[in-house]
């Protein structure tokens, strides 16, 4: 009976269908970060699994503080709830501070810890999907029912994302503005009133990207890279040649030739390109695929937890998917 319980309470608290996707996608990260980071790290005088090793050194952190997190009740993060969005606030706060932030490309969004770079806005988006799902539970009613109890989160994550915006870091700030709305409707704010403010939102959004030149200038190279291929659009031209090559079935793991210096930050940024170029149509399909199944699988995981009247688990899990969704 005791072996039979042990069972039982594994198969509630760990989902194998959840771990067995995530372990496929991070050992197809570690394989492609392994392809396509050989000629770089060799050009920067590093053995040629560098930033493959960099890589694992980075899942065995994560894994290892996932480990902690699973040992600490959800309860307290619900009870901490507004601590962690006021930490999250201040810590965005604190790297625009002139000298403290680091800063890559005309943009202040990391600090410096040693041998470790944290970016500003991804402990701020486990803080926000805590914040907004204790709101939730906490003023479930008034967001249902009163206008100041959908508009009180709407001016929390506006003041996010202004703090966001002065990094510069507009593609956070979008994807937490839209889990946030997210997560309003899925707790069931009349319709009418979610979409008025979603297109409140969507046209602040348009307006503070056509404000800055530089976004006006990416939105007209998305939409024809072709017209100014070796200045603008060159690392969307070489991207889509990299698809290009690979067609059906790849030219084969480890032979591509976009990661030989045409693509920009092959490693990091355009590791889909190399994995398209290598693997092809039928491996691009896979991780879209395998995203797809990740997403669903964990909002299926908060709609249970929600049947089970576990409201807070049921948002908290709602806004994981919707940031893991939004970003891939």
């Amino acid at each position: 009976h005791a072996d039979m319980d042990r069972s039982a309470t594994y198969e509630q608290d760990y989902d194998l269908w959840l771990a067995g996707v995530s372990a496929i996608l991070l050992a197809l990260g570690l394989i492609m970060v392994a392809s396509s980071s050989i000629p770089i790290a060799a050009k920067n005088g590093y053995i040629d699994l560098y930033y493959f090793w960099r890589q694992v050194a980075a899942l065995l952190l994560g894994v290892g503080i996932g480990f902690i997190i699973l040992q600490i009740p959800l309860t307290v993060f619900d009870r901490m709830s507004s601590v962690l969005l006021i930490m999250g606030i201040a810590f965005l706060a604190f790297i625009l501070v002139p000298g403290i932030g680091r800063e890559v490309n005309g943009s202040i969004r990391w600090l410096q810890l040693g041998p470790i770079t944290i970016q500003a806005s991804e402990p701020m988006k486990f803080a926000v999907i805590v914040y907004i799902s204790s709101y939730l539970v906490r003023h479930q009613t008034h967001v249902q029912t009163d206008f100041i109890g959908f508009i009180k989160p709407i001016g929390v994550m506006t003041l996010v994302s202004a703090l966001l915006l002065l990094e510069p870091d507009f593609g956070a700030a979008v994807v937490i503005l839209a889990t946030t709305l997210g997560m309003l409707f899925l707790g069931r704010v009349p319709l009418v009133r979610f979409s008025a403010w979603s297109l409140v939102a969507l046209s602040i959004l348009a307006s503070l990207a056509m404000l800055a030149p530089y976004r006006v200038q990416r939105l007209m190279t998305f939409l024809d890279p072709w017209s100014d291929p070796y200045d603008s659009g060159f690392q969307l031209t070489q991207a889509l040649i990299a698809f290009g090559r690979g067609e059906w079935f790849g030219v084969g793991l480890g032979n591509s030739i976009q990661k030989l210096f045409y693509l920009p930050e092959v490693h990091t940024d355009f590791l889909f390109a190399v994995l398209a170029e290598e693997l092809g149509m039928l491996g691009t399909l896979l991780v879209i695929a395998l995203f797809m199944f990740l997403v669903w699988r964990i909002i299926y995981i908060g709609s249970e937890a929600q049947r089970r009247g576990q409201d807070f688990s049921g948002y908290l899990a709602y806004g994981v998917a919707l940031i893991i969704g939004i970003e891939a």
